[in-house]
């Protein structure tokens, strides 16, 4: 049995990782239309070409990033089970995930210069949201407007996400789930 699994190769990934961190370090000290692929590649201890390798140009590169964390949070959010509720371990694991990118997170999400990421990001949640409620509906009647409640969980989680960022993580993901799930209840109990 064979599968049809592509294995990037390490390289390939520690060099992407570079370029990454070199663009964020850049990002901190940089407005955007400073930052060169020049700058990029010499920060990240590669050579022009080995950048022009991996992504077309910086918007490229910037397109693929936010692809990339898309990609990785959407990862996370599929392994959510049944029964369509809050699942805590769920919120838990994409906290620790962004508390571990976080410097990616904090200069690329709760920045309001690349509104990009946040707007993928808000585009992603709503479809889990979306996701979880047509389940919901299946079993119950939902007694808010379908589409208010796909905006306000978004725009709660993801606002949620951008102070925490803002704030230096000040709490455990643990924590800050065990909160928002509290939240709900006393959403529920009004």
């Amino acid at each position: 049995m064979s599968t049809n699994i592509q294995r990037i190769d390490p390289r390939v990934l520690r060099t992407r990782q570079l370029i990454r961190d070199a663009f964020i370090e850049l990002l901190q000290e940089f407005e955007l239309e400073k930052i060169t692929v020049n700058r990029i590649a010499k920060r990240a201890t590669i050579n022009r070409v080995t950048f022009y390798l991996h992504y077309r140009d910086i918007p490229d590169m910037m397109d693929r990033l936010a692809e990339d964390m898309i990609n990785d949070i959407d990862a996370i959010l599929k392994q959510a089970p049944d029964p369509p509720g809050f699942n805590m371990q769920i919120v838990v694991q994409m906290l620790e995930h962004i508390a571990d990118n976080s410097r990616f997170y904090k200069t690329l999400l709760a920045s309001k210069r690349f509104p990009v990421f946040t707007e993928r990001l808000m585009k992603l949640i709503a479809e889990f949201i979306t996701s979880r409620i047509d389940k919901l509906e299946a079993v119950t009647k939902l007694t808010v407007k379908r589409d208010i409640a796909i905006w306000y969980g978004s725009s709660a989680i993801i606002g949620t996400i951008v102070f925490w960022l803002r704030n230096d993580l000040p709490y455990t993901p643990e924590f800050l789930s065990a909160q928002l799930a509290e939240l709900l209840h006393l959403t529920k109990r009004e």
